[in-house]
């Protein structure tokens, strides 16, 4: 028996260390990032929101028991929910001819699908959380697109910025940073998310590391990283590891504010009072859930539209749902709460279809185009 017990012990000890070396050799793996060090950490610690090791929010979070816990996981595997576009969602080819010439000094933008839009803000252009790669994923797998992408990468024409919002996968691609580095562009990234790109061998002088409030210019067009309240991450070991941001972009003529993932707190009003009234507000109405943890760190479609009230903006395009699965909602139910809440609140809602480009100086005629499909 004493034999017996010590093989069992041995097997699992063996079982054990394989697990931990198979683990440890997948999250070495560049699609995961790099790790904060040297100048890099010592900013962080400086950072008056990095405590014991981490980001924090300045709103704690909410306290949840053991029954959301389950609630999240009776929903993940026991739903009923239409998560996946019945049919092929509608995709208006964006013509790459329109994108050559220098943008004049106005505003227009496309949806390219999820967070991911091209803005052309006041002769600057900007391209925000571009993920073009089939999956949110680190690997082939997980969950795929319902769409492509209304125009391709190589398509693209040459950008001024790269914001990104934060680390996650459905924000952060590698394939996508690593072409548009080797097109030479130039990254504004929350503090911590530069380990990242270095770690894909963009060059340092092409990353702009911003922690809230601090800035940049490009083109005479102010990108001003402000708060948000979400949480960061890429494998296991790492989270909170680095800083996540909205972003409010300041044109000599126009304004935009990119919420970013964030659960709704008073930073908007914040915003709004130093930077606002914008132009155009691009927020998030998807991938949310009853109570915490959900709306600690994702906002309803409902708090979406206080969101851009609170910032001051005059147009509100919606972000964030429509490509992804990602969360125990119908694929559609943030976009009709969405419009439903504008109305009552006599908000402007912009509603393209993904790849229709929006003058924000126009008369832009939305239509309910999700209604289509089925």
């Amino acid at each position: 028996m004493r034999g017996r017990t010590r093989i069992l012990l041995l097997v699992a000890a063996g079982l054990t260390l394989t697990i931990y070396a198979v683990a440890a050799f997948v999250f070495s793996l560049p699609q995961f990032g790099g790790e904060l060090t040297g100048d890099r950490l010592t900013r962080a610690r400086a950072n008056p929101q990095y405590r014991d090791g981490a980001f924090v929010n300045p709103r704690p979070p909410a306290t949840y028991q053991a029954a959301d816990v389950w609630n999240m996981i009776k929903g993940q595997f026991f739903g009923d929910e239409v998560r996946v576009p019945p049919a092929p969602i509608p995709v208006v080819a964006v013509d790459p001819e329109s994108l050559k010439s220098a943008p004049a000094a106005g505003l227009r933008a496309f949806w390219i699908g999820h967070a991911s839009v091209y803005v052309e803000i006041d002769g600057v252009r900007v391209l925000i959380d571009p993920v073009f790669s089939d999956y949110a994923s680190p690997f082939e797998v997980g969950p795929k697109r319902f769409h492509p992408p209304p125009i391709a990468l190589t398509d693209l024409p040459a950008l001024d910025a790269v914001l990104i919002t934060h680390d996650h996968f459905d924000h952060l691609d590698m394939r996508t940073i690593q072409y548009l580095a080797r097109n030479g562009a130039r990254f504004f990234v929350p503090l911590g998310v530069g380990a990242h790109l270095e770690r894909w061998d963009v060059a340092r002088d092409r990353i702009t590391e911003l922690e809230w409030w601090q800035e940049q210019s490009v083109g005479g067009v102010r990108i001003v990283s402000t708060p948000s309240r979400h949480y960061s991450g890429r494998r296991l070991t790492d989270r909170n590891a680095t800083l996540w941001t909205s972003w409010s972009v300041l044109g000599p003529r126009h304004r935009i504010y990119v919420s970013g993932d964030t659960g709704y707190s008073d930073h908007f009003r914040s915003i709004g009072g130093r930077f606002g009234p914008f132009d155009l507000s691009i927020i998030k109405i998807g991938a949310y859930g009853p109570g915490a943890p959900w709306l600690d760190i994702h906002m309803s479609a409902e708090d979406a539209v206080r969101a851009h009230r609170d910032v001051g903006a005059r147009r509100m395009l919606p972000a964030h749902w429509g490509t992804f699965n990602l969360a125990f909602h119908d694929w559609d139910e943030p976009i009709k709460r969405t419009v439903a809440a504008a109305h009552s609140s006599n908000v402007d809602l912009l509603t393209p279809r993904i790849g229709e480009i929006i003058d924000v100086d126009k008369e832009f005629v939305s239509s309910a185009w999700w209604e289509t499909v089925h």
